[in-house]
C-alpha cells in the first residue's frame, strides 16, 4: 500500500526539502516514498507523521472522516512547521487534514519576502490578521492588512505575505484547498 505522504505534505503546503530537514530523511528517499517505490519502516513513518504534525495513520488511512468527528487542537499542542528558523512559521489547526477542504493554519510571516517565489495553488484563501500589520503582495498590487483585517481571495492568484513594523504579525488562514 503506498502511503498518502504527497497528497498530506502538499495539502500542508510543505516542501519536500523542508519535510527532509525537518524529518532528517534524505530528499531522494522521500521522493521514492511519494512515488510508492520505497515504503517506509514503522520508524520511519513516525519521523514523517512527527514532521508533518499529523496522527501516523494519517499516513496510512483510507477512512473518510464520519460527519459526528471533529477535531480539536489546543493553543499548547500547536507544532510548527517551518523547515528552520529563517523560514515563516506556520502551525495547523486541524486533524486529519488528508479528508478536509478547509485547511485552518496559524501563520507567522517573516518581516522580509525571504522567498522570490509567489505561492498559487487551487481553491481560495482567506487571511485574518490577529496581531500585527501585514503586507500581501499580489505581483502587480500590495495590500496592506491591520489587526482585526480579513482578506478572502482566489488562490490561483499569485502572493506571498510578511510581516510589517515593530510587532510580529500573526495571522489566521483558512485555505480551501480544491481537488486538483
Amino acid at each position: 500500500m503506498s502511503i498518502r505522504l504527497k497528497l498530506l505534505r502538499k495539502k500542508l503546503g510543505v516542501t519536500l526539502e523542508a519535510l527532509a530537514e525537518k524529518s532528517g530523511m534524505t530528499k531522494s528517499y522521500l521522493s521514492k516514498v511519494e512515488r510508492g517505490l520505497n515504503t517506509p519502516s514503522i520508524a520511519a513513518a513516525l519521523k514523517l507523521a512527527k514532521a508533518l504534525n499529523v496522527k501516523v495513520e494519517e499516513l496510512f488511512s483510507e477512512d473518510n472522516v464520519s460527519l459526528d468527528s471533529y477535531s480539536l487542537v489546543r493553543s499548547h499542542e500547536r507544532q510548527s512547521l517551518a523547515a528552520n528558523d529563517q523560514s515563516p512559521g506556520y502551525a495547523v489547526l486541524a486533524h486529519q487534514v488528508s479528508e478536509r477542504n478547509l485547511l485552518p493554519f496559524i501563520i507567522y510571516p517573516p518581516s522580509e519576502f525571504t522567498d522570490k517565489t509567489f505561492k498559487e495553488h487551487m481553491g481560495e484563501e482567506f487571511l485574518f490578521v490577529h496581531e500585527g500589520q501585514v503586507e500581501v503582495d499580489f505581483m502587480n498590487e500590495r495590500v496592506l492588512l491591520e489587526r482585526g483585517d480579513a482578506l478572502h481571495f482566489n488562490a490561483q492568484k499569485p502572493h506571498r505575505i510578511r510581516s510589517v513594523g515593530e510587532v510580529q504579525a500573526q495571522l489566521l488562514v483558512v485555505v480551501h484547498s480544491a481537488e486538483e
